[in-house]
């Protein structure tokens, strides 16, 4: 019998009522959409459980673009607790190679029966799973009192989390818990005391229509330790804050907004006060605190806006990942014109950046880059530009990275086998694909060798 009440109605009427196609919440490349109503008509009255799991997974951004939807709650599992003093459940790689996993794919089966085929495998060892996304909603059934009372709780995409976490603790892959901060519909609409505020009157709205968290405000930030502390003691043993920043609109967009709370202190004091707190909060867990931080935080000299400044919360973090996707930096930056065709040089370029300013900072913590798994202009992305992010992050000294797909969807053969390659790997460097054992040959006669690049 089919166990989702009232879901082909919620589907449909998510098609009813939808624009369009949705995008990446970081505006990382397309996200692939959903199938129409018919076919999904089809999938939800003759498919098995696994998939529509899998069909679930497929729509999920699609459904979380469209919060207006009614979606039923799919279970309400009993959360199991660890006591606060015994530990954490995993251990820490080595290195870790990890795979952003969306809320949809973490809670099908068949998504990750695939995800996890790979871990086995190829060189991936964790996997870094959706808590609260930017669409607000908290991913499990959680006992937080505050997220049910702005309404985070009506979409419940993990319908097992403890379960899960035994999974990847048997599997011996190693689990990461990302939870976005300031970029929440829900709270902003439900709360919006809470959110940043116009200096005209009311909430202040971005031009894309985007109602941002006030990251000055302390409620805000015991809403997310509590949610982090909570899956903590389920097991997860690193927390990573994501979107833990100020707005990064236009300037004239940002002198309308007023942050009640500032106390005169700046964005970049803001945002080293919260992960400095939340390190605290949580440390009798045992459970790592990590954060990402744009690309343009390694290089920057200022924090451009969004209070995210290197040198600011390096210390406070056990490590940061800057999200060093080529097709994101502009026309110039390392001297390249077209950075989006040179991804082994814009990565290598930005992380020796990150670890020499770390060097000069006593107690800083690991640089851990965002790589791209996506395309999102010319060329496409496929094995040889993702190969040569990985390469080039491995040549700068660094041998950990995640990759990231919004649809969490990734292109394996870029992958090392468990075993080995057992052939050469082709990389995009230079513009161009090669061996990768001929890149230094290469980049030692083109004329856009940025100085920075660092070679181990």
């Amino acid at each position: 019998m089919l166990r989702y009440p009232g879901l082909i109605f919620a589907t449909l009427t998510l098609f009813a009522c939808k624009a369009g196609p949705s995008g990446s919440e970081r505006s990382e490349g397309p996200i692939r959409s959903g199938s129409d109503s018919s076919d999904l008509v089809t999938l939800l009255i003759s498919s098995t459980e696994e998939e529509i799991d899998d069909g679930l997974a497929n729509i999920g951004e699609e459904l979380s673009a469209n919060p207006g939807v009614q979606t039923p709650v799919l279970g309400e599992p009993e959360i199991h607790l660890t006591d606060e003093k015994s530990g954490v459940r995993f251990t820490r790689p080595p290195a870790v190679r990890g795979l952003y996993v969306n809320a949809w794919a973490a809670g099908s089966r068949t998504r990750m029966d695939a995800l996890i085929d790979v871990a086995q495998r190829t060189e991936i060892n964790a996997f870094v799973i959706d808590i609260k996304d930017a669409s607000g909603y908290v991913s499990h059934s959680t006992k937080v009192e505050f997220a049910h009372e702005v309404g985070a709780t009506e979409e419940i995409r993990i319908r097992d989390l403890s379960g899960l976490l035994t999974r990847l603790e048997q599997e011996q892959i190693y689990p990461i818990a990302r939870i976005v901060i300031v970029k929440d519909p829900i709270v902003g609409v439900s709360r919006p005391d809470l959110a940043v505020q116009d200096s005209a009157g009311g909430v202040w709205i971005d031009s894309k229509g985007i109602v941002w968290l006030n990251p000055y405000n302390r409620e805000v930030w015991d809403y997310h330790v509590g949610l982090a502390r909570e899956v903590a003691q389920m097991g997860f043993p690193e927390i990573q804050w994501d979107y833990v920043r100020f707005p990064d609109a236009p300037a004239e967009e940002r002198q309308r907004a007023v942050y009640p709370g500032s106390d005169e202190l700046s964005k970049t004091e803001a945002i080293r006060s919260f992960l400095s707190y939340s390190r605290e909060e949580l440390a009798s867990l045992g459970v790592r605190v990590t954060a990402d931080v744009f690309g343009l935080t390694t290089s920057a000299s200022l924090d451009v806006g969004i209070g995210q400044l290197w040198e600011s919360f390096i210390d406070v973090v056990d490590a940061a990942l800057p999200m060093v996707y080529p097709s994101h930096y502009w026309s110039g930056s390392f001297g390249i014109d077209t950075p989006n065709a040179y991804p082994y040089e814009i990565v290598n370029s930005a992380l020796a950046d990150a670890l020499r300013r770390s060097s000069q900072v006593q107690g800083a913590g690991r640089t851990i880059p965002w790589l791209q798994d996506f395309t999102l202009g010319d060329p496409p992305y496929g094995s040889p530009e993702v190969r040569a992010q990985i390469q080039a992050a491995h040549d700068a000294g660094i041998n950990e990275w995640v990759l990231w797909n919004p649809g969490s969807r990734y292109t394996e053969s870029a992958l090392e086998p468990i075993g080995g390659f057992r052939d050469e790997p082709v990389v995009r460097v230079g513009n161009t694909l090669i061996p990768v054992s001929l890149r230094w040959e290469l980049l030692d006669t083109t004329m856009v060798l940025p100085d920075t690049l660092g070679r181990r």
